[in-house]
């Protein structure tokens, strides 16, 4: 099939390289303006940029899909099916209209539940234990098209939101592989989604990054995972600001919420239902990422200190 195919950061580029794999001819990408990255700001091209232009694609970043520009492009371009995933940019009804077999759209959650920006991480802040891919055929709504096919995982007790990505990306490009294949054998089946079922999965702000640990540790655990590894859940101990990106549930019993449980190696802090999660990963301002054990090493945090949000 001739495909364009619209995206933008590291989840989509999976679906980019099978599609390239699959024999597609890929006639264009689209995807976001390079921006500016790191301390000196310096232009930095998406990574569905940089895989296209390693498999020579020619790629066009439109600062709108509603100018007529893109529109333009595409009729030149004249694809057979357009594949989105993770473009990060709204569609018109005139480009969703425009191929044969219309725009297809990797979405990363079992819809209808988790529509919007921020599947992945919503999963897991809500304490899931599976999650997966649907493709989609889209319409005018947000991630409101039919259903067309479906991949399911375990999310695991532990798992963060940046391990689930990285599962949910490869099991996407499967998805898109069996989904194009059943197009063009004229084999699949649209599903209506019941709106009913549905819930809406926000993009993460840093206001959810401050733990409260009078919550429940389950809550507390869900709430570090699924903001790791952006933007992190965040506590204040002994007067220094720590991102945690690991943390644990342990068999510990605890004190106020808060409470420093241990002296010595292990960061074990109480919640507010009378469990601990034991903190494995944290970072200071301004420092790198280390284990709890290493950061206890070169800081004083005696037994009974509290730890806030």
């Amino acid at each position: 099939m001739r495909v364009v195919f619209m995206g933008t950061p590291e989840f989509s580029v999976p679906c980019l390289r099978r599609l390239i794999a699959d024999g597609h001819e890929v006639v264009g990408v689209f995807t976001q303006p390079d921006k500016p990255k790191g301390r000196g700001k310096q232009m930095t091209p998406p990574p569905v940029k940089v895989t296209a232009t390693e498999n020579g694609i020619p790629v066009f970043q439109p600062r709108s899909m509603r100018d007529g520009e893109a529109l333009a492009i595409l009729e030149q371009l004249k694809p057979d099916v357009i594949v989105v995933t993770a473009f990060g940019k709204i569609l018109p009804k005139e480009i969703l209209d425009y191929p044969p077999y219309g725009c297809i759209n990797i979405h990363a959650s079992l819809l209808p539940r988790y529509r919007g920006a921020a599947p992945i991480q919503w999963c897991v802040l809500n304490g899931e234990t599976e999650s997966g891919v649907t493709s989609m055929q889209m319409d005018v709504g947000l991630d409101t098209g039919d259903m067309l096919l479906k991949a399911k995982t375990p999310i695991t007790p532990d798992m963060t939101a940046g391990e689930l990505h990285d599962r949910l990306s490869v099991l996407g490009a499967e998805v898109l592989s069996e989904t194009l294949s059943a197009a063009q054998m004229g084999e699949l089946h649209p599903e209506k989604q019941d709106d009913a079922l549905s819930n809406y999965a926000p993009m993460l702000t840093k206001e959810l990054s401050p733990i409260d640990f009078t919550k429940s540790a389950q809550a507390v655990h869900n709430q570090i995972r699924g903001l790791s590894p952006w933007p992190a859940a965040t506590m204040v101990l002994c007067g220094k600001k720590l991102k945690v990106h690991a943390s644990a549930l342990c068999g510990d019993k605890g004190g106020m919420p808060g409470e420093v449980m241990e002296n010595g190696k292990r960061l074990v802090i109480a919640c507010g239902d009378g469990k601990c999660v034991e903190i494995l990963t944290v970072q200071a301002e301004g420092k790198r990422a280390m284990s709890a054990a290493e950061y206890l090493r070169g800081s004083a945090v005696e037994k009974g200190s509290i730890a806030t949000a």
